[in-house]
């Protein structure tokens, strides 16, 4: 197969399943536009729930003009279409999908590939935290599964040790009450609504996490120098082993065999201690990013038919790119904590006063939902002091913003598509982590890396303001802003045409179909009729779907 592209008159076909978050459905796009770029014909599956959301964000006509090869799907998800926020619970969000989707996607995939319209199913490409969905259909029905994850390889194979985790007695954290939870239930609201502060402490249990517990090393995980307890995703940060959220993402981890090939989002220079240790542990492993640039590598060489198709679940505003032109070379922090994050009104008030403080041109995207249960009022003090250098979006093109001059700088929540389009932008970062791999990112980040800035759970405008200055003024900002200017070249090379990323995808594509089908089969005892005169697509249209 490869950059040569496909021979055969039938294309391959991917069914392609992000999860059902707006970060993990950009880079599933970026993926499929690539394979799309390849030759594959291209079924991506939303749910309706962030379908409804694209209809909002995009209009009723987003998919109008949609390839004839590159088609938009549905299943259900089991969320209540009159709540908006549904998908911002994840609890609720993981039990739901988990609960509604794996039946629906195997009809889905059944009916695709009984579609004599249609080329025959040639592989799934799951997201990694789908497989509940994903790993039965593909074993039922013998197909390739390719996972993608959308994290780096630090936060994957921590992950994957995070069991381990309960096993050495450093988790789930105990000997503090919900009552403790509640004293300091402004500084751990980032994400959760306030009745799961029993269960999760999103940053801290003040007396756990910040004392020596927190700071115990973690120097058993392969690939991985330095770690303390406090560096691992925050998902051991809970009360019970029954949570729902470690359960979730140690499963999760250890569903990785499941997988035919698996991707992880990132690049070889960036992580090469730690992709050559998932290596040993997980079979076929390809480290291929950043998407964005590959994208933007082949639009500037050829013709990309697909290059146009979006996905975002929130409305852009462009308006922002035209302020920025009016403003210096690198003289504007960029503000976003993402899709999801909460902050308390005390934490806004903390960051708005601080960045007035700072007297820095700022550029603050801030969702409309950004305040956990509070209303969005910024400080009088902060309008009238920012008046003429701060520009406040409800959303904004990301990509472009962070690759445009006048940004000298990104305060981030660390999530990994953010801080991989920083890295390849060549900006550096503060940094506030919230949930997920944010905390492991943000380590990397600041310690391996040597990109940014780590400010403190319990945000204070003293030192928002003193932050900001040093990053954009002081000689420590100086010098992460040309480390970081030294990773936008590594990234640039590994999504040249030549690079190690563009070498993954071709090496990732001229995997023998019929190795990969054996492969499958093999793992998941399905014993495979395979018909020599028939072509592989036609083996495994005949092997899932023959009734």
């Amino acid at each position: 197969m490869g950059s040569a592209g496909f021979e055969s008159a039938t294309k391959p076909h991917a069914v392609c399943i992000p999860y059902p978050a707006q970060s993990h459905i950009g880079a599933m796009l970026k993926l499929a536009k690539l394979l799309h770029h390849k030759g594959f014909h291209i079924s991506f599956v939303n749910t309706e729930f962030n379908h409804r959301r694209l209809v909002r964000a995009r209009g009723p006509e987003f998919t109008n003009g949609t390839l004839s090869d590159f088609q938009f799907l549905t299943i259900p998800d089991g969320l209540p279409p009159s709540d908006e926020d549904a998908i911002q619970d994840l609890p609720m969000l993981i039990n739901s999908t988990r609960n509604n989707m794996a039946g629906p996607f195997g009809d889905l995939v059944l009916s695709l590939g009984s579609n004599p319209s249609l080329p025959p199913v040639t592989c799934i490409v799951s997201d990694g935290f789908m497989t509940f969905a994903t790993s039965p259909v593909a074993s039922k029905y013998g197909i390739p599964l390719i996972h993608l994850f959308t994290i780096p390889g630090c936060a994957l194979m921590a992950v994957k040790h995070l069991r381990a985790l309960g096993e050495k007695g450093l988790a789930p954290l105990t000997g503090h009450s919900y009552e403790h939870l509640r004293v300091f239930s402004d500084y751990t609201t980032h994400f959760l609504p306030f009745d799961d502060f029993a269960r999760i402490c999103m940053h801290a249990d003040e007396f756990q996490l910040t004392s020596g517990h927190g700071n115990t090393p973690i120097d058993w995980i392969p690939g991985m120098k330095n770690m303390r307890l406090r560096d691992m995703p925050h998902f051991f940060r809970v009360s019970s082993s029954d949570d729902t959220l470690i359960n979730f993402t140690i499963d999760s981890g250890h569903k990785t065999d499941d997988a035919t090939m698996t991707i992880v989002h990132t690049f070889e220079a960036l992580e090469p201690d730690v992709l050559q240790a998932l290596s040993s542990m997980i079979p076929r492993v390809y480290a291929i990013g950043p998407l964005h640039l590959m994208i933007d590598q082949i639009a500037r060489e050829k013709v990309f038919a697909s290059r146009h198709i979006e996905c975002n679940l929130l409305e852009e505003h462009n308006e922002c790119l035209r302020w920025l032109d009016s403003k210096e070379p690198k003289s504007v922090i960029y503000v976003n904590f993402g899709s999801i994050a909460f902050m308390s009104h005390q934490q806004l008030v903390e960051f708005a006063i601080g960045l007035a403080n700072s007297n820095q041109c700022f550029l603050w995207v801030f969702r409309p939902d950004s305040v956990n249960g509070d209303t969005t009022t910024l400080p009088k003090e902060f309008v009238e002091k920012t008046r003429e250098r701060g520009f406040l979006s409800g959303w904004c093109p990301q990509e472009r913003v962070l690759c445009h001059p006048s940004i000298g700088g990104f305060l981030t929540h660390c999530g990994w598509n953010s801080t991989i389009e920083s890295l390849s932008a060549g900006v550096p970062m503060l940094c506030w982590p919230c949930f997920a791999d944010q905390l492991t990112n943000c380590k990397y980040i600041c310690d391996d890396w040597g990109v940014g800035l780590e400010m403190d759970a319990n945000v204070k405008r003293d030192e928002v303001e003193r932050l900001v200055r040093e990053l954009m003024e002081g000689q420590v900002g100086k010098k992460m802003r040309r480390k970081a200017m030294e990773w936008k070249e590594r990234a640039e090379a590994a999504s040249s045409e030549k690079g190690s990323s563009f070498m993954n995808l071709d090496k990732l594509l001229d995997e023998d179909p019929l190795t990969m089908m054996s492969v499958a089969s093999s793992k998941n005892a399905l014993n495979l009729k395979i018909t020599t005169s028939l072509t592989v697509e036609e083996n495994i249209r005949y092997n899932s779907f023959a009734t």
